[in-house]
């Protein structure tokens, strides 16, 4: 058997522009052919449980070679083989069926996998780092005879009788010099850890050396010696592949570990993907301990098509919050090829990405249902990945509304519904606004908070990085006529108004002095000094900065569209409580005298907020010793 032919395509520098307009993507092609040979394999094995195959299947193997001397590399199967015939139509029609078109539209592609993808050049990948390409095939057929193919890179190729006396097929790569990058071992097993680490049939490279349990020594300890054994590079069985009654919780730890060898932490918890309609998903989603900040480690997730591996960059089959999540997902429904472009477009992807966040929320509410205090406890590794969700999914956010947490600084937690009827009939001010109170700093905002509970208020912990942004949805999803007030934007008693009267002990006059002496101590332009009627026991100075301001701030700080905000400087209220006894002595006392207390209760009021520093702190200091 001796034939020689023409590829059928319109064009001859088809091979050229494959090897140049793909190289950046070159390693690919170790995929394509490793996932051929796997697929052949399993193809043996269907046969063979229909009954269309008599024969032995044997254990199916593919076998990577590189020989560095012949500078070639060999991928071999025991699979279904080709023959002669089969080879000219599936090797040289039908994978070049799109080649004419291709050659018109190769300028528009974003990238090589779109091209690969959309024209069916998988196998023609080889001649990126090619300069020959052979192939030795004997099909499974009863009575069928061995065939070679071999190419040059050009359109021409030649079919003669093969050489293999077993079923199956190899494909020889003659390496040409730009790529002999591919002849290092190192180099070829990185690319098969990645892409085919979890290939459904072994993957051989060679062989390794392991230690091997050999007898005992003198004082009865075990000896080992160094054997060396087949390097199969993949795990064909990895737990997503399985039914979830057939893991144990070591199980997913254990596949955790595989998949993230080099984490500290395990994760938190983890959902076992599994639906056949209307398309195909499995795999396994981890929810990693995050902490209390958004610097994480993202493209986390790995795609896989048939346990082959695509790409770690799922940001438009997985929703952009859920991106904090460890974990595999596999669909076959998602080309072998996969463009960033095609995701956006196709209907399955954006299918997967509402299936998957509607998993993620069933599962965060059967955990908190089923166990409330476990729920607890993890929620400060998981409560910002819940916040990020709500605010950029409303799917998302209408289910996290019934586990969604808040602490107070009692630590103490509710859900949402649960704190509005824990404060709507207290927190209520004169207009009917029920008002949530506070703090992004329990330490620092001390003095607030106890002047806060001390009239029976409740006072929430928002301390995160998302909390600027929480504090508006809370607003607007809450609850009826909500608002929220930080505890240090004001004096209690106008956070939450109530129609109570309170009279002040100071004469206009007094008032007015009052008002001047704090203005003369304080010398600052970011100071605003009111004097106001408020209880005897609150304290005498507080001061504050404007809720409104300072969230408009704080929002153009976080890219909140808040610009202009962010350059205003910050401006302070100092509120004097004109029914202290320190401020009716202060406006009694003698100029120099007033001026010193004025001036000490000030700086107690900064001091409180952790406002007082540098030399102003050292004043401080020295004047309390002075007046001690």
């Amino acid at each position: 058997m001796q034939e020689k032919g023409s590829i059928s395509i319109h064009t001859e520098n088809i091979f050229p522009v494959i090897k140049k307009f793909l190289y950046s993507d070159n390693e690919i092609f170790l995929r394509e052919l490793v996932s051929n040979a796997v697929d052949a394999s399993q193809k043996i094995k269907r046969l063979s449980s229909l009954g269309q195959y008599q024969g032995e299947v044997g254990d199916l193997l593919v076998d990577v070679k590189v020989d560095k001397e012949a500078k070639t590399i060999t991928i071999s199967d025991n699979g279904i083989g080709m023959t002669a015939e089969e080879i000219k139509k599936y090797i040289n029609q039908i994978a070049f069926s799109g080649a004419t078109e291709f050659m018109e539209k190769f300028k528009e592609a974003n990238d090589a996998n779109e091209i690969i993808g959309r024209f069916g050049l998988g196998f023609y990948s080889a001649f990126m780092v090619a300069d020959k390409v052979e192939i030795d095939s004997l099909s499974y057929q009863e009575g069928a005879e061995p065939a070679h193919w071999t190419c040059d890179g050009s359109t021409s190729y030649e079919i003669s009788e093969g050489t293999r006396t077993t079923r199956g097929t190899d494909i020889i790569l003659h390496i040409n010099e730009d790529a002999e990058e591919f002849l290092e071992e190192s180099r070829i097993q990185t690319i098969l850890d990645k892409y085919g680490k979890f290939l459904p049939v072994p993957i051989r490279f060679g062989t390794k050396s392991t230690q091997e349990e050999d007898g005992e020594d003198e004082e009865g300890k075990p000896k080992y010696k160094t054997v060396e054994v087949d390097n199969i590079i993949n795990n064909t069985s990895p737990a997503w592949t399985k039914s979830p009654s057939e893991l144990t919780d070591e199980d997913y730890l254990a596949f955790y570990r595989e998949l993230y060898p080099y984490s500290m932490d395990e994760p938190l918890f983890w959902i076992h993907l599994n639906v056949d309609y209307p398309f195909n998903l499995t795999g396994i989603l981890y929810f990693p301990k995050i902490k209390n900040e958004l610097e994480v480690q993202r493209n986390k997730i790995k795609l896989y098509s048939r346990q082959v591996f695509i790409t770690d960059e799922v940001k438009d089959i997985v929703p952009e919050f859920l991106m904090l999540l460890h974990g595999v997902i596999d669909s076959p429904d998602i080309p072998l090829n996969v463009s960033r472009s095609f995701l956006q477009a196709d209907s399955n992807v954006k299918k997967i990405n509402n299936y998957i966040t509607k998993k993620v929320a069933d599962k965060l509410q059967e955990i908190f249902k089923s166990d409330r205090k476990g729920f607890e406890e993890k929620w400060n590794d998981i409560g910002l990945f819940i916040k990020y969700g709500m605010l950029s999914d409303e799917k998302f956010a209408e289910k996290a509304n019934e586990f969604c947490l808040l602490k107070n600084t009692q630590g103490e937690s509710y859900t949402m519904k649960e704190y509005y009827e824990k404060v709507k009939d207290i927190q209520v001010d004169k207009d009917g606004n029920i008002v949530y109170l506070y703090t992004h700093d329990v330490a620092q905002q001390d003095s607030f908070i106890a002047g806060a509970t001390a009239k029976g208020y409740d006072v929430l912990v928002l301390d995160g990085p998302l909390d600027t942004h929480m504090t508006s949805y809370l607003e607007q999803k809450g609850g009826e006529k909500i608002q929220l007030k930080r505890v240090d934007a004001d004096v209690i008693d106008k956070l939450i108004q109530k129609d109570e009267k309170i009279e002040l002990t100071l004469s206009e006059d007094e008032s007015k002095k009052a008002t001047e002496v704090f203005e003369k101590a304080i010398s600052r332009a970011d100071m605003k000094v009111e004097v106001d009627a408020l209880h005897a026991e609150d304290l005498p100075v507080s001061v504050t900065l404007d809720e409104f301001m300072r969230r408009m701030k704080e929002m153009a700080k976080t890219g909140g569209g808040m610009g202009f905000y962010g350059s205003l400087p910050d401006n302070y209220k100092v509120t004097v409580n004109g029914n202290h006894p320190l401020v009716k002595r202060i406006v009694e006392s003698s100029d120099e005298e007033g001026a010193k207390l004025a001036k000490q209760a000030f700086d107690l009021a900064l001091l409180s907020r952790g406002l007082l520093t540098g030399s102003e702190l050292t004043s401080f200091v020295k004047r309390s010793v002075e007046m001690i």
